[in-house]
């Protein structure tokens, strides 16, 4: 029997069943294989990938949702991959056409690498923003900040969300509610009884990635990333928006490295909703 084309081959749905086979194709690109942060994304959001014939998937994406389930206030997209044997054939672009398509009127928004980007534009996605990916060892150097930083708990959560809408710009409750569960620590700092900021550290692979990083200022930033770090022996990963140049200045005298920097794509919206003064890091650049 002939092998039917890439064009024939259709595009379905993924569920949390296609775990595996998800980071498969992450590693296949020479990606690490990020089981847990798939579990997080397919879980949260919608994935869409093509079945390879031979086995596996051709290609995969994730779309998690943001506001009223009913209407979408943004869509995110992330984890774009195609697999090496079926690269250059097309297929990304006919998968990113579907599911722009699939989204209709939802205003969406990407994190892009240099490589994607072309791709994106000629989607109609347009540079809003820019996030440098650092990472290394955390080394502690000065006084201890005057921001007041603790350990989240469960009476927190309703707190942590309004904050988190009023500066996200849209409702994400399904997975900040998942942060308890999927990190492995969920700080808040406080000024006077009144949570100002919160952050997460979760892991993936040999790291801690730190986000969502969302702070009243820059000194509290500061503060909440310093108590992560003093809390894990490994090293540190974020994504911060390169308009915050205190914090990234200030990360990179403590040890961080630059190793990316990626461009913040919008479709459908002239800019990202929310406050993106009070909005260090996301949770992940495959969710926004």
């Amino acid at each position: 029997m002939p092998t039917p084309s890439l064009a024939a081959l259709p595009i379905r749905r993924l569920t949390h069943r296609d775990l595996t086979a998800c980071a498969d194709l992450s590693e296949d690109r020479g990606w690490p294989r990020e089981e847990h942060k798939w579990g997080l994304l397919l879980s949260a959001g919608k994935g869409y990938g093509i079945d390879d014939p031979a086995g596996g998937l051709v290609t995969a994406c994730v779309v998690t949702e943001y506001g009223s389930p009913d209407r979408p206030a943004l869509g995110a997209i992330g984890m774009v991959l195609v697999a090496e044997r079926h690269a250059r054939q097309g297929v990304g672009r006919r998968l990113m056409r579907h599911v722009v398509a699939a989204m209709g009127p939802v205003p969406l928004t990407l994190h892009a690498t240099p490589n994607g980007r072309p791709l994106y534009e000629e989607l109609g996605f347009k540079t809003t923003a820019r996030a440098e990916m650092v990472c290394g060892r955390f080394t502690p150097d000065g006084p201890p900040s005057d921001v007041v930083t603790r350990a989240a708990t469960a009476e927190d959560l309703s707190a942590i969300l309004r904050l988190d809408e009023e500066v996200f710009g849209a409702d994400r409750t399904h997975v900040i509610t998942r942060l308890p569960a999927f990190a492995d620590q969920l700080r808040v700092a406080e000024d006077g009884g009144r949570i100002i900021g919160y952050a997460a550290a979760w892991p993936n692979m040999a790291t801690h990635v730190v986000g969502p990083l969302i702070a009243r200022d820059t000194a509290t930033a500061k503060a909440l990333l310093a108590s992560l770090a003093a809390r894990t022996d490994r090293p540190l990963r974020t994504d911060i928006d390169v308009r915050h140049e205190e914090l990234l200045a200030w990360v990179k005298s403590r040890g961080l490295e630059s190793v990316a920097f990626n461009a913040v794509m919008t479709h459908g919206i002239a800019e990202l909703p929310g406050d993106w003064s009070r909005r260090f890091a996301p949770l992940t650049v495959a969710a926004g």
